[in-house]
């Protein structure tokens, strides 16, 4: 379990290039927001979302490292369960930026504030910062939907959270941008409240995708039945190698945990028969990669088979 399966390696070294071009690509965008963010809150709670974007993207790779290693004395299983750990934190991050930002946004609403975009010289020539703000956030919008729509189908095959969650990070990333162009352009036609109403709508989106995200990593570091990629759901090809282990075995108890982007099963009460199919088959149609172990732990009659 500790060796990538050879099915999807090909998807982890096309999640790896899209991390790096990732942090390239999002580094343009954090650069050219912080030089254009002006006193508008909606560019600061832009630029704010879009920096902190990159702690899914480094927290994969970091993953995508340790995960391949082989055991060590303080480790005995490995580091398989380091992609639960990151999806945990990239979740955390989420969330908690989304509540500070909502808490900034509404802080603003309610005190009245009213931001001002006043004239910039370049090159000789005045121009309004909005302009340059709202290419900055145009340059904000185009560079995540790109980025999201790549990885979605790469998380969806690897059964990866940490990439989802990125992908997740990168939507955010392009509806902050449209909101903050809507409250630049508030500004300009003299709706001093659309910029912090635009700030809190982005956060409130933020924080929602980041509390469901804890819940769906809470499962599984808690051992609980393998779960959707998209929500706290129970995975379907869980529910099906349930069925499948539990028709084989009527009389068993049969306990799916997941460990990273594998599924380990347990069928208890019920010995072991001689001899076992390879655990990809008992995955039917779905991913067999993703069954990497199959036990039974009756009284006083044990088994492990892993890949």
């Amino acid at each position: 379990m500790n060796q990538l399966p050879k099915e999807i390696r090909p998807e982890m070294a096309r999640a790896r290039r899209l991390e790096w071009w990732t942090l390239a690509g999002m580094g343009s965008v954090v650069a050219a927001m912080y030089f254009a963010m002006g006193s508008s809150q909606a560019m600061k709670t832009a630029f704010i979302e879009d920096l902190l974007g990159l702690v899914p993207a480094v927290t994969f790779l970091v993953a995508a490292r340790l995960e391949p290693r082989p055991p060590t004395r303080k480790y005995p299983y490995g580091f398989v369960r380091v992609d639960s750990l990151a999806f945990m934190a990239s979740a955390v991050v989420l969330a908690a930026v989304g509540a500070w930002l909502l808490f900034d946004g509404v802080s603003a609403l309610a005190a009245g504030e009213h931001p001002t975009i006043g004239p910039v010289t370049i090159f000789g020539h005045t121009v309004w910062l909005g302009w340059i703000m709202l290419a900055a956030l145009a340059w904000s919008v185009v560079v995540p939907v790109v980025l999201g729509r790549l990885k979605r189908p790469v998380a969806s095959k690897l059964c990866d959270k940490v990439l989802h969650t990125d992908a997740l990070m990168q939507k955010a990333d392009w509806q902050t941008g449209l909101a903050g162009m809507a409250g630049v352009l508030g500004i300009g036609m003299g709706l001093w409240w659309a910029d912090s109403a635009a700030a809190a709508a982005i956060a409130l989106s933020i924080l929602y995708d980041g509390a469901r995200n804890i819940r769906t990593a809470a499962a599984e570091l808690l051992d609980g039945m393998p779960r959707q990629l998209e929500s706290a759901e129970i995975s379907p090809d869980a529910e099906r190698l349930k069925r499948r282990l539990e028709a084989r075995w009527p009389d068993g108890h049969v306990r799916l945990r997941e460990s990273g982007r594998y599924i380990l099963a347990n069928v208890g009460d019920t010995c072991p028969p001689g001899d076992l199919p390879p655990l990809e088959e008992w995955m039917g149609d779905d991913a067999g990669w993703r069954l990497a172990q199959l036990s039974f732990t009756p009284p006083g009659c044990a088994r492990s088979d892993e890949d």
